[in-house]
């Protein structure tokens, strides 16, 4: 095997690229429902003086949780598209493993949520890792 053709088929753009956008997309209607429904505990976390705000109030450790996934949901988009672009087959499938289980829990723990938007992108990757 000639190992120039397998790192160009590794580094081959894809126009395909659309779960990163996806998943960024969530993220942003993740981050923005945290804003809108959760106005208030986020006040009460400013007004506290941010650091260490949190304490044993459930309810700011919930919404700190709500708008910190939505963070962290929008870095992992920011890594998934390069590789999508990239073609990184074993690293999408890794990621793709690892959104569906993340989603699939969160999907048994609250059935009324946002988990189910991440089903079609962490499917995508694990049937485009496998395809490379």
């Amino acid at each position: 095997m000639n190992p120039m053709s397998s790192a160009s088929a590794l580094t081959a753009p894809t126009s395909r690229a659309w779960v990163g956008h996806w998943l960024m997309a969530v993220a942003a209607l993740h981050t923005g429902v945290a804003f809108l429904l959760l106005r208030q505990p986020l006040l009460t976390l400013v007004e506290r003086g941010v650091f260490n705000s949190v304490g044993q109030d459930p309810v700011a450790a919930a919404t700190a949780w709500f708008l910190l996934f939505g963070l962290l949901l929008a870095v992992l988009a920011l890594a998934i598209t390069p590789l999508e672009r990239l073609g990184d087959a074993v690293a999408m499938t890794r990621l793709g493993w690892g959104v569906l289980l993340l989603s699939v829990l969160g999907v048994l723990l609250m059935p009324a949520s946002g988990f189910w938007l991440a089903l079609p992108a962490a499917w995508t990757l694990i049937r485009r890792g496998r395809a490379g």
